[in-house]
């Protein structure tokens, strides 16, 4: 086994990797352990009781966080006319139509999220192999297929985080920086805690949500007490 940097290894000195933290206790923590030479992303893994082969048990959607990701959005928008415009004006990165298409076809997707206008979609329709396993693909569930293309952007720009669960059952998504305040932190991670849940599917039985953990890009992972996560707690 590879020798850890000494980083990593002062921060697993600070860890116990069985106990089951707080979700504030395990905020302080992260953010008080010895520090990359960049600004990490705080990511949460969220282990669920579902079986996604089953189409009634997939867990999926979009949540707004409150404080944004940190992270720099690029957007791309499949629209014609005012539309076009509007989304422009929204802030979006690349905007067109069937020049869009044909570059995303030589392989150029310089960008992170995909939302079109609904009269779109027989340009977007057939990309689906390309975008598709990529995660990129407009969807209406998760607001990405909409005539509101501004709001859409906008809402991309601003924190927008897709979530999608794994064939293991597990959702993993990034919630923040570790720059971000412990109290901006812990307001994202409920946030999308609370998506989460409110997404559990009809053909989940029994406990829903099994594990939860809590790490940054490059440290160690800390196991949370589910009791600590509700939006009331």
């Amino acid at each position: 086994m590879a020798k850890l940097g000494k980083r990593l290894t002062d921060s697993y000195k600070k860890v116990d990797r069985e106990a089951l933290y707080s979700l504030e206790g395990a905020v302080s923590l992260l953010k008080g352990l010895p520090k990359a030479k960049f600004d990490e992303t705080i990511e949460i893994a969220m282990n669920l009781g579902i079986d996604p082969r089953h189409a009634d048990q997939m867990v999926r959607g979009v949540v707004n966080l409150p404080n944004g990701t940190g992270k720099t959005v690029r957007v791309a928008v499949f629209a014609k006319g005012t539309k076009a415009d509007d989304a422009l004006a929204a802030g979006a990165d690349i905007v067109g139509a069937d020049d869009l298409a044909e570059k995303i076809l030589a392989g150029n997707i310089d960008f992170d999220r995909c939302i079109a206008s609904p009269d779109m979609m027989g340009v977007v329709g057939k990309l689906g192999k390309v975008l598709g396993p990529r995660g990129l693909m407009p969807n209406p569930k998760l607001g990405t297929v909409t005539p509101d293309v501004a709001g859409a952007v906008k809402a991309a720009k601003a924190g927008a985080v897709e979530f999608r669960a794994e064939k293991t059952g597990i959702v993993h998504a990034g919630v923040g920086k570790a720059s971000f305040s412990e109290e901006a932190l812990v307001q994202n991670i409920r946030a999308f805690v609370d998506a989460i849940t409110r997404a559990k599917p009809t053909g989940a039985k029994g406990q829903y949500l099994l594990k939860v953990s809590l790490s940054s890009t490059m440290g160690p992972g800390l196991k949370l007490d589910l009791s600590t996560l509700a939006a009331t707690a």
